[in-house]
């Protein structure tokens, strides 16, 4: 068997984070379009399985209701909570199903949820969602066609585990996050609006883009570090130089730097203050009445594929001879 999962987040790229900045919203209609197109291309390459879950819209079981594909397509279900447990469950059963490759439809928090129930699985993470600096803009086509590949045990040397924020709270909770950890001060638990640049304490980050949107390029305009850079970033907020940051969509923000530096793995960093500890834009925790927060950064995450580095792989080596992948 050679098979790949879809997990499909029905709720991603749908908040009111979009409302309040200027982005496009992401249909239902849109991730069924995406969802068909990445089967077809597994499927093109001789995939035998693709497996998707039951959710409350039906994105991928409507998308490969009547899809012609010569794959066979299996749909799971699981317990619904409406909520980021239900990738976490998803990822459950497709590693129960022995699915070890997981194309991905959401923004950053969908795929720190993913993390936090699987390391060891091939990643294609496509965007969706609100913020997306871990995801990527790929054709969804091509993107299904190396999941295919992946799952046919052929693209090991194309792929590169992520870096991940390791969190522990003082009171012994622990986390994960895939891109920033950020104090933000006097804001509360389950805000979705945007960031208030006026309450940002210290960032930790993996990646501090300049072209992303969200808490990376608050760091990227200063400094750069990438994906593949074995290190972090501290930002350290406050009066010092300013930078005018996308903090969503089309919404800018200046935000004043005190500093940065570049952290090494396995680095404790302290977070504390009256506010919460935001996650790849998640706000989940409490930082108050003493509760603090230490965070490091190791590369110890998912399994991500390059797409078109393993495209331009596969045909160096022939994978995809005679307009097939299949064998």
């Amino acid at each position: 068997m050679s098979a790949i999962a879809i997990c499909v987040n029905p709720m991603s790229g749908r908040d009111v984070r979009r409302l309040a900045a200027r982005a496009t919203n992401m249909t239902h209609e849109a991730k069924r379009d995406i969802v068909a197109r990445v089967a077809a291309g597994a499927d093109s390459v001789g995939v035998s399985d693709i497996y998707v879950t039951a959710e409350p819209f039906r994105i991928a079981s409507m998308a490969l209701s009547l899809l012609p594909l010569s794959a066979r397509v299996h749909v799971l279900r699981t317990e619904l909570r409406h909520d980021a447990r239900d990738t976490e469950a998803a990822v459950a059963a497709f590693l129960e199903a022995g699915i070890g490759t997981v194309v991905t439809l959401g923004g950053d928090g969908t795929n720190r949820a993913l993390a936090r129930a699987a390391r060891d699985v091939n990643l294609i993470p496509l965007s969706t969602g609100t913020n997306n600096v871990f995801p990527t803009l790929v054709e969804p086509t091509i993107a299904g066609m190396v999941a295919g590949l992946a799952a046919r045990g052929a693209l090991d040397a194309r792929r590169e585990r992520c870096k991940l924020l390791h969190v522990r709270f003082s009171d012994g909770v622990t986390d994960l996050g895939l891109v920033d950890a950020a104090v933000l001060k006097g804001d509360f638990v389950g805000n979705l609006l945007p960031f208030d640049a006026g309450k940002l304490g210290r960032l930790l980050l993996t990646r501090a883009e300049p072209d992303a949107i969200g808490m990376s390029p608050i760091g990227g305009l200063v400094e750069v570090v990438d994906a593949q850079d074995d290190a972090g970033l501290l930002v350290e907020v406050g009066p010092g130089r300013p930078v005018n940051a996308p903090l969503s969509p089309g919404l800018f923000e200046r935000v004043e730097i005190a500093g940065v530096t570049r952290i090494p793995f396995d680095t404790p960093v302290m977070f504390r203050g009256e506010g919460v500890l935001a996650l790849d834009g998640d706000r989940d925790h409490w930082l108050r009445g003493g509760r603090s927060a230490t965070v490091s950064i190791r590369r110890d995450g998912p399994w991500v594929i390059d797409v078109p580095a393993a495209m331009r792989w596969a045909v160096r080596n022939g994978l995809l001879g005679n307009g097939s992948g299949a064998e």
